[in-house]
């Protein structure tokens, strides 16, 4: 019998009953009214303006538009106080939520809401001339633009929408018939009376477009009983938390990504108060916006963690009231937990999840903290390894991770066959990772599968030769992928951030490997590079890696080959 998944939220970790996230969101705003809830450029907004603002959104919708529960609208925008209004506007009216790189080129937007059938979208005013030349490709109908001071008093919104467009010039001119400017729309909204939909635990709430375990593009169906009760898992998880760990929580990742769009709701639901950083990347605005505040947590992920590491003005904040610090979305290595430790006083705790699981599997408790591991399973969450044929292995042994539970997703959106191909018989999501879980229960990922070098039969996992490189004192930040060779089938090759440029020493580094690794593991060439490439959220790219080392690699930098090893001219 087939396992039914996002149907119902177990009642172990719903006490309050609630059957959606809109019933949830709608109690948080009334219970915490006067409390901050999320604050960008400067203006907070409080649990009760979050409320009002989405009814008002809402009402839009249902008087002014012909949108029907269960159509589409993208939310295409960097992180600003506007999105928790649209997204939670957008629940309430029973719109599906389409989340939307705000960096995709025309083609890619093309794609997505093509795919998923938009019917209106939600953009930033300096995106919009993207759309324009895919406006007679796509099925749009609504149309709202938005910009950064929208919320804002007139005379901040004046200054900062000014700023934006006459002085970074972020706004290229664009004709978009018939679009809204969000504003009026809230305005507009607020004048009539909302008659809010109540969706079932299985109405789909989200659409979240992944690469999933094959690579191809394609829209996980999250419903509300998925995506409330991992809200609820990772909740009941940080019981054991520092008490007041929410109170002013650090949001560098944008809300588009399935990571940060849970967290900031498992802070919501804790009835804290997320600062929003619209571009991580700008490692200043990060500095910048945690200037004079008392930052109890941070939401964070290995590059990033790095990165601040490395910045100097980082170094001087007031860390004595942070209390707990969270990593996802890639594997955290001992450096940058260790270093982050050092420079703020505070531990990292790994977490592990996928967008078809809502996304959060496994993820360490705060009382019992175990570097190297993504933690115990969640509430509710069954897991299994399994083997090549589809076999359980021992525990100890390592195996591809499958998981079940009420966060796991309904299936890929209009893909019958990649559905059934990522499930088992009996309901489990086959991740695509190779993990071993350790007799206390607790979780280790290897890499993912499709990562994994094969040298002459010998299995190679990239990640665990980042983590050990990552200790160099030479080395920045690291990354290992395979590259095709005729005499070994694969060989390695690892790409290096240098510390110091001027001052590193490529057989220094291949020497220190030697000493450290199996001779099939040292790598082949080391390549150095001025910053490794990166998604938006600021994961590794390796498939770009694993382009020819001259395509790859700066012009000024050269490979080195491992003389100990044989190697086909």
């Amino acid at each position: 019998m087939e396992y039914q998944r996002g149907v119902s939220i177990p009642g172990t970790l719903n006490s309050q009953h609630y059957g959606s996230l809109v019933s949830l969101l709608s109690d948080l705003c009334h219970r915490y009214a006067d409390r901050p809830a999320f604050s960008s450029f400067g203006r907070t907004l409080s649990y009760g303006e979050l409320e009002h603002l989405s009814a008002a959104f809402a009402s839009y919708i249902q008087q002014q538009t012909d949108l029907r529960p269960g159509d589409r609208i993208a939310i295409q925008m960097p992180n600003m106080i506007q999105y928790p209004v649209v997204l939670f506007g957008a629940l309430r009216a029973g719109l599906v939520v389409v989340n939307t790189n705000p960096l995709y080129t025309s083609a890619e937007m093309r794609h997505q809401f093509s795919d998923a059938g938009v019917r209106a979208l939600v953009i930033h005013k300096s995106m919009a001339h993207k759309l324009e030349p895919i406006l007679d490709d796509v099925d749009i109908s609504y149309t709202f633009i938005t910009q950064i001071g929208d919320l804002h008093g007139m005379l901040k919104r004046t200054l900062l929408n000014g700023a934006i467009r006459y002085i970074k010039r972020m706004e290229p001119p664009y004709h978009l018939p018939g679009a809204i400017a969000l504003r009026d729309a809230l305005s507009q909204g607020d004048r009539s009376q909302l008659n809010e939909h109540q969706p079932r635990p299985e109405e789909l709430a989200v659409l979240q477009y992944t690469g999933g375990t094959t690579g191809v593009a394609k829209g996980a169906m999250l419903s509300h009983a998925n995506l409330l009760s991992n809200l609820l898992q990772v909740s009941q998880r940080l019981q054991s938390a520092p008490a007041n760990w929410q109170t002013d929580v650090v949001a560098p990742l944008p809300l588009y990504h399935i990571y940060a769009f849970i967290i900031s709701l498992v802070v919501m639901e804790a009835g804290g108060h997320s600062l929003l950083i619209t571009n991580p990347r700008d490692l200043g605005s990060v500095v910048t916006a945690m200037e004079g505040r008392e930052i109890t947590a941070f939401i964070g992920l290995n590059t990033l963690f790095t990165a601040l590491c490395n910045h100097s003005g980082f170094q001087q904040l007031d860390f004595s009231r942070l209390r707990l610090t969270v990593s996802g979305g890639m594997a955290l290595t001992h450096s940058a937990a260790h270093r982050w430790q050092q420079v703020t006083g505070c531990p990292v705790m790994e977490g592990y999840g996928l967008t078809e699981a809502s996304p959060v599997v496994a993820f360490n408790p705060p009382d019992a903290v175990r570097l190297g591991t993504i933690g115990l399973p969640v509430a509710e969450t069954e897991i299994r390894l399994i083997d090549s044929a589809g076999q359980s292995v021992v525990s100890g042994e390592y195996g591809e991770l499958c998981v079940r539970g009420p966060q796991v997703m309904q299936g890929y959106w209009q893909q019958a066959q990649a559905t059934a191909e990522v499930f088992t018989d009996d309901g489990f999501l086959k991740t695509g990772d190779m993990a071993r879980q350790c007799s206390e229960g607790y979780l280790s990922i290897v890499d993912r599968i499709k990562d994994i070098i094969i040298v002459s039969g010998f299995n190679v996992y990239p990640n665990e030769l980042e983590d050990l490189i990552s200790t160099h004192p030479d080395v920045l930040e690291c990354a290992v992928v395979g590259v095709a060779d005729e005499s070994s089938g694969e060989r390695v090759r690892l790409f290096v951030v240098p510390a110091d440029p001027a001052r590193f020493d490529r057989g220094v580094l291949l020497s220190w490997c030697r000493q450290q690794l199996a001779g099939y593991k040292v790598p082949r060439e080391i390549c150095c590079l001025e910053t490794l490439p990166k998604t938006p959220v600021g994961k590794v790219l390796r498939r770009e890696l694993r382009m020819p080392v001259q395509a790859a690699e700066m012009p000024a930098g050269e490979s080195v080959q491992n003389p100990h090893e044989r190697r086909a001219v």
